[in-house]
């Protein structure tokens, strides 16, 4: 089987179902997926065996995830509906249960944090800016054609998940966040709030 196939080189490539320009919104989004699976990758490598043996098994999950959701992106307009998808509510929750669990052990946030730390934070939150800047092509799509949602949803939770695990990085290797100085304390006082 060979790596190429020409098909692509008049500017168009395949959905299933159908065929559209290679700039369209829903080529786009699958493919912001497909580069942030990629950094994943690399954030998997900075996370060392051992000490991080849990972050390396759930990112290593959230690597086949990220293929279902961009499977359940590139199902063609009128194939929307009618398709069998991947992602489930499940997977959602699943994510927020491993975001609670990380936060269990995190430091309580005062002020918001600078992206870095150690080389795993500094590489997951990478993987959450990218993931955010999925989020919004999914959306964009959304605005224009139909797509499943609960793939919308994943993406959303992931994004808060790689804050969490960046921080959790963080604590495994013993480096504290580096709070943004120039912040309110901002989350001190929503906890105030909350119990006023």
């Amino acid at each position: 089987m060979n790596l190429y196939t020409r098909t692509g080189d008049e500017g168009m490539t395949s959905l299933k179902g159908g065929r559209v320009p290679k700039d369209h919104l829903r080529v786009e989004a699958y493919g912001q997926l497909d580069e942030l699976n990629a950094f994943v990758g690399s954030a998997i490598a900075c996370c060392s065996e051992g000490s991080y043996d849990l972050l390396r098994e759930q990112l290593l999950e959230i690597q086949h995830e990220l293929f279902d959701c961009g499977s359940d992106l590139a199902f063609a307009e009128d194939k929307q509906g009618k398709a069998v998808y991947k992602v489930t509510a499940d997977m959602v929750a699943r994510l927020e249960q491993w975001i609670d669990e990380h936060e269990q052990v995190n430091p309580p946030l005062q002020r918001f944090i600078l992206p870095g730390g150690s080389p795993a934070a500094a590489a997951l939150h990478v993987c959450r800016t990218v993931c955010r800047r999925a989020e919004r092509h999914i959306v964009k799509l959304a605005h224009e054609e139909s797509i499943h949602d609960q793939a919308q949803h994943y993406v959303n939770r992931l994004s808060d998940y790689f804050f969490a695990v960046a921080r959790r990085a963080n604590v495994i290797a013993l480096v504290n966040d580096v709070e943004y100085t120039r912040s309110a304390n901002v989350f001190g006082r929503k906890v105030k709030e909350q119990h006023d």
